[in-house]
């Protein structure tokens, strides 16, 4: 497993390395799964399984992922992140995201909401 994110502002590309890498330990990790995945537009997932489905789904899509931090703004222990996302595998699969991110008590950053779609229109 790598190294999860110990800066809020590391978070977007720490995921991209994982995603790029096909580790899906490290992906599942970088979640906390009491929170919310928007992996499709409309359909947020909450709890483990549900997660794991969600990012197994994406891993499922092979190409490479880049993600541009637009911003991040940190108060305490919260973070909220912009992201401008792609995967590209022939087909190019794009939005652009937002990210709630929590510091965990051993100072490693997990993302407690993710909607990947939350910044479209």
């Amino acid at each position: 497993m790598m190294n999860l994110p110990k800066r809020a502002e590391d978070a977007h590309s720490a995921l991209a390395a994982a995603f790029n890498t096909g580790d899906l330990a490290t992906l599942l990790n970088m979640y906390d799964t009491s929170g919310i995945i928007v992996a499709e537009p409309g359909k947020p997932a909450s709890g483990h399984e549900q997660f794991e489905e969600a990012v197994k789904a994406i891993l499922s899509m092979k190409g490479t992922m880049e993600i541009k931090t637009v911003y991040c703004m940190q108060t305490g222990n919260l973070a909220i992140g912009r992201s401008e996302w792609n995967i590209t595998d022939g087909n190019e699969v794009q939005a652009k995201g937002i990210e709630l991110m929590r510091q965990s008590e051993d100072g490693t950053w997990k993302i407690l909401i993710d909607h990947a779609f939350g910044a479209e229109g």
